[in-house]
């Protein structure tokens, strides 16, 4: 039986580029997000490729929805051997001051409790499979950036987290990755409403990050979580690694 990987944030950026990865690495995929036209896209995407795939639109901040879509993925293909925490947002793009409570309470719920509610769903069968959970973190989780108090912490928790499970989870391999800067929706966000925000020095990096062509596209990054979540070694778990770690990427491009 292929190996069956769950994707969330699948329809757009990284994530549709992992699941597009895995498939060509022969696994199948279970793809969550909320929009479902989105989702569709990456669907339709995996099924040109001859994968065989499986699109859930739900909103993981959600509990009942996480465990739903777990039993879904066993439903329809009997077993799971990873899961892919990539689905994240940014806003609110405000100082802790003015931000609204409300959207960063989201943010976390997002970003960091969406992880915990499919990684405790998934902990049941990945344990059958020797599975692994890879989280996709960030450098925001180690560095301050202003106006971005919700995403920085968050992403600092959820690296954090995934050493938690590792030392709780002895038979799965949990890892968080930092992706880099990609050239996805929360980069363009970033430099949309940042300025409104961001000290004039903070979006002036963002924006040059573009317009020096610097930004890495989806794929780059997608091919090593793609690679982590099939092959990554179990003495690895606990670790926060880079996407660009040579031994990461030259074993990327040798098997996915």
């Amino acid at each position: 039986m292929p190996p069956v990987v769950i994707i969330t944030g699948a329809s757009r950026g990284i994530g549709a580029a992992t699941a597009e990865w895995l498939t060509k690495a022969g696994a199948n995929t279970v793809l969550i997000g909320r929009r479902r036209e989105s989702l569709l896209q990456t669907e339709n995407e995996i099924k040109l490729m001859g994968g065989r795939t499986l699109s859930l639109a739900i909103d993981i901040a959600n509990s009942t929805d996480c465990q739903k879509s777990i039993q879904q993925c066993l439903d329809q293909f009997g077993q799971l051997d990873a899961l892919i925490n990539n689905a994240g947002i940014v806003e609110p793009l405000a100082t802790i001051a003015d931000s609204d409570p409300e959207e960063w309470r989201y943010n976390i719920e997002v970003n960091l409790v969406g992880a915990y509610y499919l990684s405790k769903a998934a902990i049941p069968a990945l344990r059958q499979q020797r599975g692994r959970i890879i989280n996709v973190s960030s450098g925001a989780g180690n560095h301050a950036i202003q106006a971005a108090s919700a995403y920085c912490a968050a992403k600092a928790a959820l690296t954090h987290f995934t050493r938690v499970l590792a030392a709780e989870e002895p038979l799965l391999t949990a890892i968080a990755v930092r992706p880099g800067v990609v050239d996805t929706q929360m980069q363009t966000t970033i430099r949309c409403e940042g300025s409104k925000t961001m000290p004039p020095d903070q979006i002036a990096y963002y924006q040059n990050l573009k317009y020096e062509n610097e930004l890495a596209p989806p794929s780059v990054p997608a091919r090593s979580i793609a690679w982590l979540a099939l092959r990554s070694p179990s003495a690895w778990s606990g670790r926060f690694v880079n996407y660009d770690d040579p031994d990461i990427i030259n074993s990327a491009k040798k098997s996915v």
